[in-house]
């Protein structure tokens, strides 16, 4: 088998490297992008999309269906990683660390032995950790809500400045990997867990192809924005904006929950009862 898979991917790679010699020379002015496609984007993207952002107009409108797959598989990476690293987890864990806040002192329960009671005063910790940090801890949790509120300012104004979807929901996931790592994993379970996660990376897709679904039941074409006019008020070119910011929040819901899905899969090894 291992044979085979060698084989189909030097057949594959080959195949790729031979007919790369078709294509047009790096940074040649002749191109078909050059000649066709990049100037009507450059000359007609404010009035077909009412969206400054070029990158935002190719990206949400001119190629909207390859950007959804795009968006489909981030959310088939978050299900491999699931199946690939998940495991059963464990009842009673071999041990479990408990740090006494007063002291500072970290407590080793061992298998089996009682744990202390649920108060103010201990704190469950993974066994793989960084030795407690007080200016560590406190300027994670005063950096952590704004960096989630940059995250929608750059989802929001993903029209008409650098950003989107994408960075958004990567920053808005690197918050709460953040979260995790100076804290701990069941801390951060508490807030986000893997079924919350996984219902946000479903939904965000849902919210991308649903849009392109509700523009059908209006009468247009598949992630036809213009559609969504009755419903969002204003003129056909004012609801494409709105229809765009619509899709780009969904990938931003996706991207967020599979990057936080597949860390809590890495980070504990599939266990999700002690991480990094």
């Amino acid at each position: 088998m291992r044979i085979f898979g060698l084989l189909t991917v030097l057949l594959c790679g080959g195949l790729l490297i031979y007919h790369t010699a078709d294509f047009p020379a790096w940074g040649d002015p002749a191109s078909p992008a050059s000649t066709h496609l990049s100037p009507y984007y450059i000359e007609h993207s404010i009035d077909d999309t009412m969206v400054p952002n070029l990158v935002t107009a190719v990206l949400a409108d001119y190629r909207s269906y390859d950007t959804m797959f795009e968006t489909v598989v981030v959310f088939a990476a978050g299900i491999a990683c699931f199946f690939l690293l998940r495991a059963a987890k464990s009842k009673t864990p071999e041990s479990m660390l408990y740090r006494h806040i007063p002291t500072g002192i970290t407590l080793r329960i061992e298998k089996g032995s009682k744990t202390p009671p649920d108060s103010a005063d201990f704190e469950r910790i993974d066994s793989v950790w960084v030795p407690y940090d007080l200016i560590i801890k406190i300027t994670c949790r005063l950096l952590v809500p704004f960096i989630q509120l940059f995250a929608l300012y750059v989802v929001a104004h993903g029209h008409h400045s650098p950003g989107g979807g994408f960075q958004g929901g990567v920053i808005f996931g690197a918050a709460l990997i953040l979260f995790a790592l100076t804290h701990n994993l069941s801390n951060s379970l508490k807030r986000i867990n893997e079924k919350t996660s996984a219902l946000f990376a479903a939904s965000g897709v849902l919210v991308y192809a649903g849009t392109g679904i509700l523009c059908l039941l209006l009468g247009a074409n598949f992630l036809d924005y213009s559609a969504l006019a009755p419903l969002l008020g204003g003129d056909p070119k004012m609801a494409h904006s709105h229809g765009i910011l619509i899709v780009e929040i969904g990938v931003a819901i996706a991207v967020m929950a599979v990057m936080v899905w597949i860390y809590y899969n890495l980070a504990s090894r599939g266990r999700h009862d002690e991480g990094l």
